[in-house]
């Protein structure tokens, strides 16, 4: 009798728990994803993208085809070391632009003159793999990037190496985010991490993703 209350007991509070941390994540605007859940944009890199790319680079094997492995979005605070709400403030909109909790960034050094010492939190990134990457990326080139201001196409900033990073100077332009709510205006960079490490074959994979290149 004694073992079966004890089992009941147990049982109760795994429950408890299960739902107190899917609660924990609602609250921190962490999305939960679906089981076997497949993104639209991660879809028509298989049905569509990949022969493209293939036929244009004259790929031999589909391993040779460039794709995206993972997006990395930093945000610094640089005047968080004078009023740290703002970090915690910027980590939470990530959270909410993303769709997964944000991790906070800290200083590596002294700096005096900012009034900055090692270990404070200086800003937030999130990495993004699989379906959340598929979908924030769809987010990104067909509803955020639209709605800024006189918009005509990005600049092409790639590292030598297949990887892009793009930088925005507002996180506003997030449909996630309430402007009323906004505390402070932030930047962010947004950084594609590609399989390939050449910068041709990268920028035809996003732009064939939708990333508006400006025209040269």
């Amino acid at each position: 009798m004694a073992k079966e209350v004890k089992k009941e007991q147990a049982a109760k509070q795994n429950a408890k728990q299960a739902k107190d941390s899917k609660g924990s994540k609602k609250s921190s605007g962490e999305q939960v994803v679906p089981k076997g859940w497949v993104p639209n944009l991660q879809k028509e890199y298989k049905e569509r993208i990949m022969g493209e790319l293939q036929k244009q680079f004259n790929f031999k094997s589909a391993m040779q085809i460039p794709r995206l492995v993972k997006i990395t979005i930093n945000q610094g605070v640089g005047i968080a070391s004078q009023d740290k709400k703002l970090v915690e403030n910027a980590a939470e909109e990530l959270a909410l632009i993303t769709g997964q909790k944000a991790v906070l960034t800290y200083s590596r050094k002294d700096i005096a003159s900012f009034k900055l010492r090692r270990g404070m939190p200086i800003g937030c990134k999130v990495t993004l793999r699989r379906a959340k990457m598929y979908e924030f990326m769809e987010r990104l080139v067909k509803v955020s990037l639209p709605r800024i201001r006189d918009f005509k196409g990005v600049e092409e900033k790639f590292d030598g190496k297949g990887n892009y990073t793009l930088g925005l100077k507002e996180q506003i332009i997030f449909p996630e985010i309430d402007i009323d709510k906004v505390s402070k205006v932030l930047g962010m960079e947004i950084t594609f991490v590609t399989s390939t490490t050449k910068d041709e074959e990268a920028r035809a994979l996003l732009a064939a993703f939708g990333v508006p290149f400006k025209k040269k």
